[in-house]
């Protein structure tokens, strides 16, 4: 199935192939190859409005997720036509996570994939606002990071170290 990815900001030179092969591996090592995700990149302005919409937070973020399906932490989708192979819809802040990168001088390309790692997490039910839910979303992005590090050669770690 498909990954989508749109650019909707300019404020950030984005490099997409790179993060929609990273997207896809990290969607097959979740075990969810059979189902469609789309990956929006946003700057602050988008994510501000996001965010107030949705979490009553006017103000921009890193990452925002918004599953097709609500399953149980670690459980897939069961669609019952093939409209319904959808995970559901991340949006990147890349603009934010510039920044955030600029000031801690970390590599922005592997924060955006590390993010969208967070972000395909929560579109299958991961969520860390207690410290047992942290926890098992900790262990899963571990887990996915490791496969796409294995593949890639690269040393990503979860960004969910200091959420909870």
């Amino acid at each position: 199935m498909s990954v989508v990815l749109r650019n909707a900001q300019r404020s950030v030179p984005l490099r997409r192939a790179p993060l929609r092969r990273a997207v896809c591996a990290l969607r097959d090592a979740l075990g969810a190859s059979r189902f469609d995700v789309a990956l929006v990149c946003a700057g602050n302005a988008l994510m501000r409005r996001l965010n107030g919409a949705y979490r009553q937070r006017p103000e921009p973020t890193d990452v925002l997720s918004f599953p097709f399906h609500q399953v149980a932490a670690g459980e897939l989708p069961r669609p019952r036509c093939r409209d319904e192979y959808n995970l559901g819809d991340i949006f990147l802040g890349v603009e934010y996570i510039h920044q955030q990168c600029r000031d801690a001088g970390e590599d922005f390309a592997d924060v955006l994939v590390v993010t969208a790692a967070h972000g395909l997490c929560h579109l299958l039910g991961y969520r860390h606002d207690t410290k047992p839910a942290w926890e098992q979303m900790h262990r899963k992005e571990a887990q996915i990071l490791e496969e796409l590090n294995r593949l890639t050669g690269s040393r990503l770690r979860p960004l969910t170290a200091g959420l909870f």
